[in-house]
């Protein structure tokens, strides 16, 4: 495979430039204008006035004119000086809907200081000229209403409202929301504390998920350096580690057989040999998997050191390309963009549709018919939108990578062939980015759905249905994992040839199949290794967080932000990380394509990296047909 001088050539890595995939451009461009039309129709539809502004239980948004509603007998009144919602009970709580069920009215002024009694309130409608009592009590009644009255005591509330709410600045009513999405929690004393905590230590936090953000730079720094000490110990320790197992209970099934009293009872005694006869059978399967073991890694020792070389020109990259480093800022920001855009239309969608009267003779805004289908559309757009998001990244990535390595002279790379892959991507493959984001879309949708169903059924369901769920539910996550992967080199291939989705995941699919020890290899070892780094990064995270907080004697639980702090960490060090990865994953297709097609010889140079063409001269030892690669090594090196 490496060195076949007659292998045809039928990869042209950069050579030309088309258009791929363009009815899935289209149907994506359709697909998003759909998602517009959504937002439109909620915004056209008042949705947006009524989310911004605010409306009472009576179906009038506040700080303008309203119409009569039919049935409603306070709708249509003028609020166009009452321009805040207030809510009678803020923290009366729907916690399976998770909204509120207090009545809510629209006020001129939202209180500032606690109300503890009637009186305080109609003080403060005296003063202030906001009446915080329902529209039907006048201000002469409001010291012996009660139903109709806030319940007290009022709490003040935030300097700024939000979105045209008063909301209130104790902290137990938002504890109580937390209740709804948090289970773990039995005590709402633990809650308050644990949510105190994270308040006060908001700074502390704050320094160290940025600690977490420079120590991921600086590994990926690094880990070119460390990366063979990190692959050969973890190999000698897993190595030691199986034959450490299996002496250990081979030692304990000769004591145990030695020690064995003829002379016990018979139960005692059955229970003896039944243990006997159990470390027998794990000694024997311990030392079955440890001689495949030792087999595998004797086999696949010098695929571990393509692993190495592979982390050594990844660090290469990274210097060339000091770009990629910013990659997941970009992407992070893409999304976030468009999460808050999807929550914004969410929202509006709740607040869309024509007044109904519920159960409790208020007003609320319900869509009926067909369009009441909308949100499965938006759900939709949702993940197909962020997978695509997701997919221009891998693509981006691919190309500038792909760039590098089939580039002979270094010195000839573009300015910036991060850049310049963007370009590409959008000038000639959105459609194969979006093709592979709706497949992924088409294994997480079912996905999400069996897991709502397991969500509902808990408790309800047999153990057959259970498993059954569970297993569907594993199955499609593999399967997904898989086709991301697949993705991801189907990317490259396209990068390369420029070939439509189809032709270049199947192109990347024969590749890896002709290389599947390889790939194994670098999807163990290299995972792990990566993996290993994450963990280093929170531990080292968590452990200046713990030495940061213990020093505060004013914490009196901060378990929560250390966890905060942790889990931030892992998913800095993941995005970051993760590049490293895909970085890896793409220099080795471009490496499994050139060996295949060249041979070092004249006319058929290698496009890799010295530390590549090194692991290829000991992989193919003293064969004849590598005289042609050791007398263009020197040449292919000085292109390097």
């Amino acid at each position: 495979m490496y060195c076949n001088p007659n292998s045809k050539r039928d990869w042209r890595p950069l050579e030309e430039h088309s258009c791929t995939d363009i009815p899935w451009l289209l149907l994506f461009v359709l697909f998003c204008v759909g998602m517009g039309f959504i937002c439109g129709f909620s915004i056209a539809s008042g949705a947006a006035s009524r989310l911004v502004s605010g409306y009472d239980s009576y179906g009038n948004v506040c700080g303008q004119k309203n119409s009569k509603l039919e049935g409603v007998s306070q709708s249509g009144l003028d609020h166009t000086n009452r321009k805040y919602v207030f809510f009678l009970d803020p923290c009366k709580l729907d916690l399976v809907q998770r909204k509120i069920k207090s009545v809510a009215l629209c006020v001129s002024e939202c209180p500032r200081e606690e109300l503890k009694t009637l009186s305080d309130v109609k003080r403060f409608a005296e003063t202030n000229g906001s009446e915080l009592c329902d529209y039907s009590v006048s201000l002469s009644q409001y010291e012996k209403e009660t139903t109709l009255c806030p319940k007290l005591p009022v709490p003040p509330s935030a300097p700024i409202p939000f979105f045209h709410r008063c909301a209130p600045v104790n902290i137990s009513c938002y504890a109580k929301f937390a209740e709804a999405l948090i289970t773990f929690v039995s005590d709402n004393s633990v809650l308050h504390r644990l949510i105190s905590g994270v308040m006060t230590s908001k700074e502390i936090i704050m320094g160290l998920c940025l600690l977490s953000l420079v120590l991921s730079m600086i590994l990926m720094v690094i880990i070119r350096f460390i990366s063979r000490v990190l692959v050969w110990i973890l190999t000698i320790l897993v190595i030691l580690g199986s034959l450490g197992g299996t002496g250990v209970l081979w030692w304990l099934y000769a004591t145990q057989r030695k020690s064995i009293d003829e002379n016990l009872p018979p139960d005692r005694l059955q229970v003896s040999q039944d243990n006997l006869q159990a470390l027998l059978v794990y000694s024997i399967a311990a030392t079955i998997f440890t001689v495949i073991l030792l087999l595998i890694m004797l086999i696949m020792r010098k695929r571990v050191a393509l692993t190495i070389a592979l982390f050594h020109v990844a660090g290469k990259v990274f210097i060339h390309l000091p770009l990629l480093v910013f990659q997941p800022f970009w992407t992070f920001f893409a999304l976030i963009l468009f999460w808050v855009y999807w929550v914004m239309v969410l929202l509006f969608l709740g607040t869309a549709g024509d007044p109904t009267i519920n159960d409790q003779g208020f007003v609320e805004f319900k869509i009926v018919g067909p369009l009441q289908y909308m949100w499965w559309y938006h759900l939709v757009g949702l993940i197909w939108i962020s997978e695509f998001i997701l997919a221009c990244q891998q693509m981006t990535i691919a190309g500038a990578v792909v760039t590098y390595y089939f580039t002979r002279n270094k010195g000839e790379l573009p300015f910036t062939p991060i850049l310049a892959s963007v370009n590409r991507l959008i000038r000639y493959h959105l459609g194969t980015v979006a093709k592979g984001a709706f497949i992924i879309t088409l294994v997480k949708i079912p996905r999400m759905i069996l897991m709502y169903i397991q969500s509902q059924l808990k408790g309800k369901e047999n153990a057959c249905a259970r498993c059954m769920l569970k297993s569907c539910i594993c199955c499609l996550w593999c399967l997904e994992k898989c086709l991301t992967y697949l993705n991801q080199n189907a990317y490259t291939a396209t990068a390369i040839n420029s070939t439509n989705f189809c032709t270049s995941a199947k192109d990347a699919l024969v590749i890896l199949v002709e290389n599947v020890l390889r790939v194994a290899t670098i999807n163990t070892v290299g995972d792990f290794v990566l993996f290993l780094g994450k963990v280093l990064i929170m531990c080292s995270t968590g452990l200046a967080g713990i030495m940061l907080l213990n020093y505060q004697r004013d914490y009196t639980v901060w378990v929560l932000p250390l966890i905060i702090v942790c889990l931030f960490a892992f998913l800095v060090a993941h995005c970051f990380l993760s590049i490293y990865e895909m970085v890896v994953d793409v220099l080795f297709l471009c490496f499994a394509i050139d060996t295949k097609y060249n041979d070092g010889s004249p006319g058929k140079e290698f496009y890799m990296d010295k530390v590549l063409m090194v692991w290829i001269f000991i992989k193919c030892g003293g064969d004849d047909a590598t005289n042609g690669f050791i007398d263009n090594l020197d040449h292919g090196t000085a292109l390097q």
